[in-house]
């Protein structure tokens, strides 16, 4: 039995409005009818949304209509009956949202302005053995930022309020070109009780892992706090069962050293498993009373960031090698996954983690506008063998660089460290987002700059590093994404670092076929944009504004430029430029998810085929801007905020597998591409048919292929069909020995708009339960849906006379819709 008690104060609070200059004891008393129920982890928005308070601020337009909640105090209140008192008593609060004052049996306990920074307060001698009353006050935080604003002067940025680079507050709560402005606060975070005679602080393992050896040696440390005469460490491996167990006395800071044989190596997903090992520290009295206990999950594996030349190219490489092995990077962005925070349940986390798993990526960028987030995440990604490239929280916009505000970020940083540096998830800390291409816009950065002028690399190129050095030294630390290294280095290089390639979309709006174009050693951010689902667009939406124009809809959309909104301009833009567009919602939806599906294709394609040979990887990696949202948008995500794939999720899916193959027509000859992201050579047939738009066959070639593993190689084959003698459409299949498909994918005449698609008969049905789906002509990007149903595949090219099956568990009945383009909505109902 442990004797340390943490208990969760979640229950029975209060919130309240608090009137300006009321506090402590004046506020406890405020009337009866003036509180109601909160929940704790939470927001005010979301208890007044609970308690009927305010409309739903992702219906509609009702943004504005809730502006209001955060100009306002609220302060939540909490009586609890604390028992018997132990020897140390503190409370605990693992985020409070922003700016807080905290009272307890009416003296005030501590001030906070940073909603990273956890918070442990010794109670002892303030907690009664009865009633003790618990009072959180919660200033405005727009108007308190700017009153630092005042102070330190206004801010070139980009997105929001200039105000909130002075606030440490996630900084999309104040606008972003894809979420909406919700100024929230609250207790966002876990409040507690630490009720014990001591406590293991600081927790932390270094692993040397020998791979060839298959042997690793831990070097284990903490820090104790209370009573206690020994420190056990123990290390279970991930069966349960004892590998390692070392007592040490608890006097200072405790050290061991734990001998791992036969390691089980943690590899990313695709590469290998994702064995965790336990690690127990135990604080024990002399009668071995156990006082406190520490838990960690580790994954043993060797991690590097490589940056060696590139045969035949400029600059160095940019890419990621587990334990002795490269692998290409391919993955997304992630921002928070709900603009209210205490929505995102663990379930939710590890379902968004879940399906960038099964999308074949490998790596999620926590971008530095949103939160370090909930360790259910990190849970997450340890376990299904996602990497984490984890961001700061800076983005774009020129950052301070006082003393106060250099201190509240070093004791940020250091809790997120301490926090976060178990996770054999976590590949690399990075300083920002794009505030050096901001500093470059505004003539701060770049060539010929000196670099003095840009103060916030004080922060980034001095703080942040030496907080990751002394509390995680063996995890590499970036700057800020973009970022090229060198004295003056333009952030947007393609030959060294990392790159955002805006310009697909932003800049020059060039078209998504040129992606090849705007490749570079390592591409962090891209993107295209689409609608969300209609099912979740039309529940937001009123019943007048369902349509592509209506106010609602634009108002959905947050992308601009420092011009103002014009996201929905850009989307007209690239749908003019490829499709013809009905004028239905519907139609536009499918549209602009079908745009976005392509323009993925063509990036992830052009980008991984770039990963050649080993002192050939030209390109290390690529994260879409972005899995996932945080509120029913029209927005760069490949999944809604109902959790739903758009066609680009599949598409990615695919263009990630391990085994993928590349299709490009060009005059007179087709560009083919295998990669293998394998460990293993595979030998294959690649089958590759060209057909006219109306289904005739118009070449056929098979070709012997050996597909090199951990490798791309790209060949040409003459077609004289290919181009110049009308539309066609080009099939590329890798084939294994025995015939069976491993990878497909399709090259059509572009743009769409110029050819009519129709007319193909489209004939769905059930063969020993499974979707079997034929054409009688070539029929572009079906789309499939059903109440309730995820296909396993979908968005999918048909080929004459071709059959394709999908392992899809239905019941029958089953009734179905289908859409392909320049075909209407059809309606499947399937029978026994």
């Amino acid at each position: 039995m442990i004797s340390q008690r943490l208990i969760d104060l979640h229950d029975g609070w209060l919130l309240a409005e608090a009137p300006a200059g009321v506090d402590g004891a004046a506020l406890a008393a405020l009337p009866a009818d003036a509180w109601l129920p909160a929940a704790v982890p939470g927001t005010a928005h979301g208890a007044l949304l609970a308690a009927g308070r305010i409309p739903d601020p992702f219906y509609g337009r009702n943004e504005l209509e809730v502006r209001w909640v955060a100009e306002r105090r609220w302060v939540w209140k909490l009586a609890f009956d604390a028992g018997e008192l132990a020897a140390r008593e503190e409370l605990v609060f693992e985020g409070l949202d922003t700016y807080c004052s905290v009272w307890l049996n009416g003296e005030r306990l501590l001030q906070t302005d940073n909603m990273f920074v956890p918070q442990r307060v010794d109670v002892r001698e303030r907690l009664r053995p009865g009633r003790n009353e618990l009072l959180l006050c919660f200033e405005p935080a727009l108007a308190e930022a700017r009153k630092v604003e005042a102070v330190h002067g206004k801010r070139a940025l980009w997105n929001g309020d200039s105000a909130r680079l002075h606030a440490r507050k996630a900084q999309y709560h104040f606008g972003w070109d894809w979420g909406p402005e919700l100024v929230t606060c609250g207790p966002w975070r876990a409040v507690r009780r630490d009720s014990a005679c001591g406590r293991i602080a600081e927790l932390l393992c270094r692993a040397d892992v020998a791979v060839a050896q298959r042997a690793a040696t831990l070097s284990v440390s903490a820090v104790l706090v209370g009573a206690g005469t020994r420190c056990v460490f123990e290390l279970l491996d991930p069966e349960g069962r004892r590998v390692a167990l070392c007592p040490v006395p608890a006097a200072g800071p405790v050290q061991a050293v734990l001998a791992v044989p036969d390691a089980q190596l943690w590899w990313p997903h695709g590469l290998g498993g994702q064995p965790l090992y336990t690690l127990l520290a135990t604080l024990q009295d002399d009668d071995g009373q156990v006082l406190a206990q520490e838990r960690r999950r580790i994954g043993l594996r060797r991690l590097r960031l490589v940056q060696d030349e590139v045969a035949g190219e400029a600059g160095r490489s940019f890419h990621f090698e587990v334990n002795g092995r490269d692998f290409f990077a391919g993955g997304a962005n992630w921002i928070p996954d709900d603009s209210l925070l205490e929505r995102i349940t663990p379930a939710r986390y590890r379902e968004r983690v879940a399906q960038a798993a099964a999308a074949n990526m490998t790596m999620l960028r926590i971008w530095g506008g949103g939160i370090y987030e909930h360790e259910a995440f990190y849970d997450a990604c340890d376990e299904l063998g996602i990497l984490v490239w984890q961001d700061f929280m800076f983005a774009c916009g020129l950052y301070p660089a006082n003393e106060a505000f250099q201190a509240s970020v070093r004791a940020e940083a250091q809790a997120q460290v301490k926090r976060l540096r178990h996770h054999a998830c976590l590949a690399l800390w990075c300083g920002n987002n794009e505030d050096y291409m901001l500093a470059e816009s505004q003539g701060l950065a770049g060539p010929g700059v000196p670099a003095e002028r840009f103060e916030a690399r004080a922060i980034y190129e001095r703080l942040l590093p030496e907080v990751c050095a002394a509390l995680d030294p063996d995890r590499p630390y970036w700057p800020g994404s973009p970022f090229t290294p060198g004295d003056g280095a333009s952030s947007s290089d393609a030959t060294v670092g990392d790159r955002h390639s805006w310009e697909v979309w932003h800049q020059q709006m060039l078209p998504y076929q040129r992606y090849g174009d705007v490749q570079a050693r390592f591409v962090s951010e891209f993107g295209m944009q689409s609608m969300p689902s209609l099912a979740l667009f039309e529940s937001v939406l009123p019943e007048g504004e369902r349509f592509p124009e209506s106010r609602t809809v634009q108002w959905h959309n947050k992308a601009g430029s420092p011009a103002g909104p014009d996201g929905h301009r850009r989307l007209a833009v690239y749908q003019a430029d490829n499709l013809r567009v009905g004028p239905t919602l519907a139609e536009h939806v499918y549209a602009t998810q079908f745009v976005q599906a392509e323009a993925m294709r063509v990036a992830y394609q052009d980008f991984r085929r770039r990963w050649q040979r080993p002192g050939a990887r030209a390109v290390g990696g690529a994260l879409v801007w972005q899995l996932n949202d945080c509120w029913p948008v029209t927005s760069w995500a490949l999944i809604d905020a109902a959790g739903m794939p758009k066609p680009a999720w599949h598409v990615v899916r695919r263009a990630l597998a391990p085994l993928a193959v590349a299709v490009r027509l060009e005059a007179g000859q087709v560009r083919l591409a295998v990669m293998n992201g394998g460990v293993d050579d595979i030998a294959l047939t690649l089958r590759l048919r060209v057909y006219s738009l109306a289904g005739q066959p118009l070449a056929d070639a098979d070709l012997p292929h050996l597909a090199a593993a951990g490798c791309c190689a790209e060949l040409v084959q003459a077609v004289a069909a290919a181009a110049g003698d009308g539309p066609v459409v080009a099939e590329l299949c890798a084939l294994d020995g025995d015939g069976a498909e491993l990878a497909r994918d399709c090259a059509w005449t572009e743009p769409f708009k110029f050819y009519s698609l129709a007319g193909a008969r489209v004939q769905i049905g059930v063969e020993d339960g499974r979707l079997r789906l034929q054409a009688d002509r070539p029929v572009k990007g079906l789309w499939l849906q059903a109440r309730g149903v995820s296909f396993a595949d979908n968005f999918i090219d048909l080929m004459p006379r071709e059959p394709r099956w999908l392992d899809q568990k239905i019941a029958l009945p089953f009734v179905m819709e289908a859409v392909a383009l320049d075909h209407a909505m059809q309606r499947f109902v399937l029978q026994p």
